[in-house]
């Protein structure tokens, strides 16, 4: 499973910095992964699984180095996979990128495909939400009014209701 860090919630509500621009050097593996957003592990895991469309430079050391174009081509990633295109999906459309000129309609039919499934998933998990806020209505409700202990709860195992209950 791809791992991808999340910002804390107290630094969502502050404007952010725009990051530095990445030297023409390129940055180490590890600045590369604050830049991203993402582990050092997830950006040798998309550099082994073919995710990456060019090749990574290394120092004569080996070591990672992560030019702006790098860096730009992972956040497309994590934010394909975070949408649920999968890994297969993703090399598919890393490979037509690195192709270069011609495959324009193809990838063009990929990202469709994918935005076609993104929007599938939103509307159930929008229609999951309705009955969650539902819920949430009736347990306020029931709170409020002071009968809360009438919602239905398992008793003794089962799935009976209470007198006077309703489903919760």
């Amino acid at each position: 499973m791809l791992e991808i860090k999340s910002q804390p919630a107290s630094d969502a509500a502050e404007p952010k910095a725009r990051p530095s621009a990445v030297p023409a050097e390129g940055v180490s593996i590890a600045e590369g992964a604050r830049r991203t957003g993402v582990s050092v592990h997830t950006l040798r895991y998309y550099e082994r699984a073919g995710l990456v469309i060019s090749p990574v430079d290394r120092t004569s050391g080996g070591r990672r180095r992560y030019r702006e174009l790098d860096l730009k081509w992972i956040v497309i990633c994590t934010k394909l996979r975070a949408t649920g295109m999968p890994i297969r999906g993703i090399r598919q459309y890393a490979e037509l990128v690195a192709a270069g000129p011609g495959n324009e309609a193809e990838r063009l039919a990929l990202l469709e495909a994918h935005r076609a499934d993104v929007l599938a998933k939103l509307a159930e998990t929008q229609e999951n939400l309705k009955i969650i806020d539902r819920k949430i209505d009736v347990y306020r409700g029931s709170l409020a009014a002071g009968d809360a202990d009438r919602l239905w709860a398992p008793v003794q195992g089962t799935a009976e209701r209470r007198p006077g209950g309703s489903a919760s």
